[in-house]
């Protein structure tokens, strides 16, 4: 369990911060920026689930309630770089959670009708909040990206230099954004916003 008993530490006033692995580094390091849009991410589906004023299936919520933990392990995980060794089990986003999230957006689309139009993003305020969720999740995943090319994929001798970044955390975050978009046509009922493009307005 973890116990916080200070909120303010002062030690990022010099514009560092620490990872998990105790290193030190710049808080513009991409890593850094990668775990931070993650951090909003979640914080983005917290707020599109207040607007579901309870209207939202149990099934939904447990998912996207498992989500939000799966983010905080997700952000965890960007925050220990890859070593041979630890002196203790780091948190990692393993490859098995991707797939879940592909299942539920299979199970979640199957109850659609088919697209047969860009759409906006609004309609319910459950639906506007996960839309806006889904480009935060979007930006995420091009953060982390960044620290990949960065930081590269490959573990280094713990105290040798910054380490990789779990490239599955990449993957995860790319299905995420797919499921948000498809959950909030489900928040729609399937009554999507349409797009109409120039010519049609």
């Amino acid at each position: 369990m973890v116990k916080l008993t200070k909120i303010y530490t002062r030690t990022g006033d010099e514009g560092m911060t620490g990872l998990s692995d105790y290193t030190r580094v710049r808080k513009t390091d991409p890593r850094i920026e990668a775990y931070a849009d993650v951090d909003e991410a979640n914080s983005a589906i917290g707020l599109a689930l207040s607007f579901s004023k309870g209207e939202i299936d149990p099934d939904t919520l447990a998912l996207l309630t498992r989500i939000q933990n799966e983010l905080f392990d997700l952000g965890a995980d960007l925050a220990t770089p890859l070593h041979d060794t630890y002196e203790y089990q780091p948190i990692r986003v393993p490859a098995d959670w991707v797939d879940q999230l592909e299942n539920a957006i299979d199970k979640y689309n199957s109850e659609l009708p088919k697209l047969d139009s860009f759409i906006l993003p609004g309609g319910t305020s459950l639906a506007a909040g996960l839309h806006l969720a889904r480009t935060v999740v979007r930006r995420a995943e091009r953060a982390t990206w960044h620290a990949i090319e960065t930081h590269g994929v490959e573990p280094s001798k713990k105290g040798t230099d910054a380490g990789g970044i779990n490239v599955v955390a990449a993957k995860y975050l790319n299905r995420l954004s797919d499921l948000l978009f498809v959950l909030a046509r489900v928040a729609n009922g399937g009554n999507d916003v349409k797009w109409k493009p120039t010519a049609n307005r």
